[in-house]
């Protein structure tokens, strides 16, 4: 196994090396990110588009079919029924808006669903906590070395000895 960089697990890597790993795994999450972003967007579009056919639809229904609907609808009820043809035709068009109607219906909940669609919004908030917690981010203390003058001969042997 081994790290981002190629050096295996568990090896000392120099703070280069650390900058270098944590400056590329930060470019991969932007990226990533963004990626989320564009697939969001695409979806509240994709459902914006879906409820500007269902009303078009609906208009299209209402506008093309009631005179023919209307005709054919309301000599039907009236062969059917015996009924006074103008109250046939009022049943025709009843109909007619009925169907227009669930039509309507349709897109409105497509329309809700568009708009309470919040991608992007989401990818905000998230690309602004990784940076609050980027900022918050501090390095670690290092304890004050005693100046060179101060330094044992004992201390600095036992460095020597360490490093090599």
């Amino acid at each position: 196994m081994s790290a981002p960089d190629g050096s295996p697990v568990g090896a000392e890597r120099s703070i280069g090396q650390l900058f270098a790993s944590a400056t590329t795994e930060l470019s991969a999450l932007v990226h990533d990110e963004i990626a989320l972003a564009k697939a969001q967007l695409k979806q509240d579009v994709k459902r914006g588009a879906v409820s500007g056919g269902a009303f078009s639809a609906a208009g299209a229904v209402l506008v093309f079919s009631l005179p023919m609907l209307n005709f054919a609808l309301a000599y039907g009820i009236r062969t059917w029924s015996g009924w006074n043809l103008a109250v046939c035709f009022l049943l025709s068009f009843a109909a007619n808006v009925l169907v227009a109607g669930l039509l309507g219906l349709i897109g409105t909940v497509f329309a809700k669903k568009a708009k309470k669609g919040k991608g992007p919004q989401k990818v905000a908030a998230s690309v602004k906590q990784t940076a609050g917690v980027l900022q918050l981010a501090k390095p670690h203390p290092r304890p004050e070395t005693p100046a060179l003058e101060d330094r044992t001969p004992a201390a600095i042997e036992a460095v020597a000895r360490s490093s090599s």
